[in-house]
């Protein structure tokens, strides 16, 4: 009865988000966030983890996406405006705008298939920091519940069901920063109705004024609790920006245009998103069932240049027009998720056994690229209508065979259909594609509040619908061959985590994972590239130490190497694939009326070109955050970005590329500048 017990109450932990927190009001920050963020006997995998709202709400962040860089090893940047999906770097992986790493917030996914600018898009500009209960996140392909995208992991961000009163917070800081933020969840009828409501708007550093303006807001009624009640939630957002995209190192070297300016004034974007999601929960004597059902509704029109005149000159041989496109989607898409656990016994095993089924339907219309000037649309490269279905089962058996040993066996089965009715009627069609992968993991412990995992699992990641249907690059005419719908990665782990040290939580992991030889659809120019097989394999080592109830050090370290596994003339490393991150802080709470933060962070070096002639250079920021409480309900808050203020780029590229009265194209290194150091200074008081 006693392992059955643990079993359910392991199970129940892991499933639920914030209990810590509420049951712990009257302990320190420092203190509340270990007891939260500790997963002994819950966790499948050493690289499993939850950042707690208390460490988010310790650090300064200076974009929403940069809240999943509480992730362990997760590297957060940007290319173009901050209106735009953030670039995602993990285990050796570029992620673009997320590919590889699948992100849902209450319940909704994020990333988006079949995306105007990329596979599986995610953008977190609606994403409300404060609101943020707990990220949990799971790393590598070993979990049965986890689908498309989540190859290299996944992050499970939920809100709050409930706030303690009203929060009325502005915060200015230079560049024409201003944010102001209304919170508050207060009782109705038999629940909690919470809502949030932020306004926004940034100039940025750039010589074009970003004027990035943001209207964002929440509701959520809930009754019960996570694990035995139900929720509504709505979410709504509104973004316009005008964006700096990458700009030519000789350029800059040449002074013909400043870091921060730029060749096109009218490159930028605007977008919105919409959702609706409701949830329900209910916990048996022997049980625990959950239903999650969601619509959306997105749209997206983005503006960029990268080459500024190469294809004008190509085709026209001058530059009147220039090289930009729009990259254009509206899109609606509905979903649900249902998952059922059975608490049980084989003969002198207790067990668990889990179901569920997902699906998922988007439909575009219309999704496209156009050459465009100064946002006028002058040709239409394609556009398709796309609709797109997915279902997914999955099935997990947990048997606890000894108080130290358990075992986690699954299996998941997903189908695809793609619809494409294109512009191009020999680039229409339909096609489908279904896949099962396997999941096993070991758990040994606890032993001394130690314990060791083995993983291994297969995942995968879908291809855009557009390039499954595709007979004619929709630019030059010439035939190209279609991408496989589904694309299979394997992956192994050994992980370790152990609290032996009093205070001293930290998590150790070796993994592997290898993807396969794959074409990708390329949304900028609306045709397939070649993709080689690869491997990637890595140690992670994520600490985290109470030194008392008002200070903590964090420290998570992480190496990859990452190779294509072919042999080619052009080299086998991996463009863009990061070798070496780290995240360093401490966090200081209720040291009397003072709190704060100091953060550093690594972003190793990475190559540029496939035989590592050129590389991108590593860089170190360092945030600091320094806050004063008059009582228990106002609070001042000066976060320093880039503290001292050095000179680096928050992105690198190397591809060709041709200049106004350039005489051919050239490659060349292609950087977006980090922001230089600004200061940004918030008061907050709760009623």
């Amino acid at each position: 009865m006693l392992l059955r017990k643990n079993l359910i109450t392991s199970y129940l932990l892991l499933a639920m988000t914030g209990a810590v927190a509420d049951d712990a009001l009257e302990l320190s920050t420092v203190e509340v966030r270990a007891q939260a963020e500790n997963l002994e006997g819950i966790a499948a995998a050493g690289s499993q983890g939850v950042v707690s709202s208390q460490r988010l709400a310790a650090v300064p962040i200076l974009r929403p996406g940069e809240a999943l860089e509480m992730v362990p090893g997760l590297i957060v940047t940007q290319h173009a405006g901050d209106g735009k999906a953030n670039q995602y770097f993990l285990r050796g992986f570029n992620l673009d705008h997320g590919t590889d790493f699948a992100t849902y917030v209450g319940g909704v996914p994020v990333n988006m298939p079949s995306h105007a600018h990329g596979q599986g898009y995610t953008d977190l500009n609606f994403l409300i920091p404060e609101l943020v209960d707990r990220i949990s996140y799971r790393k590598g392909p070993y979990y049965a519940a986890e689908g498309d995208f989540s190859s290299a992991g996944a992050a499970h961000i939920d809100y709050f069901r409930q706030l303690d009163g009203t929060l009325a917070q502005l915060t200015l800081g230079q560049h024409g920063y201003a944010r102001s933020l209304l919170t508050g969840a207060p009782a109705l009828a038999n629940g909690r109705l919470l809502y949030g409501l932020e306004l926004f708007h940034n100039d940025g550093p750039w010589q074009v004024s970003e004027d990035y303006r943001k209207l964002n807001g929440v509701l959520r009624y809930s009754e019960g609790s996570r694990r035995n009640g139900w929720s509504v939630t709505g979410m709504a957002y509104r973004g316009q920006w005008t964006s700096t995209d990458q700009i030519a190192q000789r350029a800059i070297d040449s002074g013909a245009v400043d870091r921060f300016g730029t060749f096109d004034s009218t490159t930028g974007g605007k977008t919105y998103r919409y959702s609706l999601a409701a949830d329900w929960a209910r916990q048996g004597e022997q049980s625990q069932s959950t239903a999650n059902i969601w619509w959306l509704r997105s749209g997206l029109d983005l503006w960029s240049n990268f080459q500024y005149c190469l294809n004008d000159y190509a085709a026209n041989g001058n530059c009147a027009t220039g090289d930009q496109f729009k990259q254009g989607e509206r899109r609606q898409a509905g979903g649900f998720s249902l998952a059922h656990t059975v608490f049980d016994r084989w003969g002198g095993f207790e067990v668990s056994n889990a179901f569920g089924l997902q699906a998922r339907v988007d439909r575009l219309n219309p999704v496209g690229l156009y050459n465009t000037s100064q946002r006028a649309t002058w040709q239409t490269v394609r556009e398709d209508r796309v609709s797109q279905r997915s279902l997914g089962l999955w099935a997990q058996n947990e048997v606890r065979w000894a108080s130290w040993f358990r075992s986690i066996q699954g299996l998941r089965a997903d189908a695809y259909d793609f619809v494409v009715d294109a512009n191009l009627s020999a680039n229409a069609g339909a096609a489908s594609d279904q896949m099962l992968t396997p999941k096993f993991s070991l758990v040994f412990g606890p032993w001394q509040k130690t314990e060791l995992y083995l993983n291994y699992g297969h995942g995968f990641h879908s291809n855009d619908a557009r390039g499954t249907t595709i007979r004619v690059d929709p630019a030059s005419g010439d035939t190209v061959n279609p991408v496989k719908p589904l694309v299979r990665s394997k992956g192994q782990e050994i992980g370790l985590r152990s609290e032996i040290v009093p205070g001293w939580q930290s998590t150790a992991a070796l993994w592997q994972l290898e993807a396969a030889s794959e074409l990708l659809f390329v949304g900028d120019a609306g045709t397939t590239e070649a993709s080689r097989p690869s491997r990637r394999y890595g140690l992670e080592w994520t600490n985290f130490y109470a030194v008392n109830d008002w200070l903590a050090v964090d420290a998570d370290l992480a190496w990859s190497h990452a190779r294509f596994r072919d042999a080619a003339p052009e080299g086998s490393y991996i463009p863009g694939a990061v070798g070496t991150t780290a995240n360093l802080g401490l966090s200081i709470d209720q040291l009397g009326p003072w709190f704060g933060a100091l953060r550093l962070r690594y972003f190793g070096s990475r190559p540029m070109i496939e035989d590592n002639s050129v590389r991108a250079p590593g860089s170190a920021l360092t945030n600091l955050r320094l806050g004063y409480r008059f009582g228990r309900q106002t609070s001042l808050a000066l976060d320093i970005y880039n503290l001292f203020d050095r000179r680096v780029n928050d992105i690198e590229y190397w591809y060709d590329s041709q200049l106004a009265g350039e005489s051919s194209p050239i490659f060349d290194r292609h950087v977006h500048p980090g922001e230089p150091r600004s200061a940004r200074l918030t008061i907050s008081h709760r009623f």
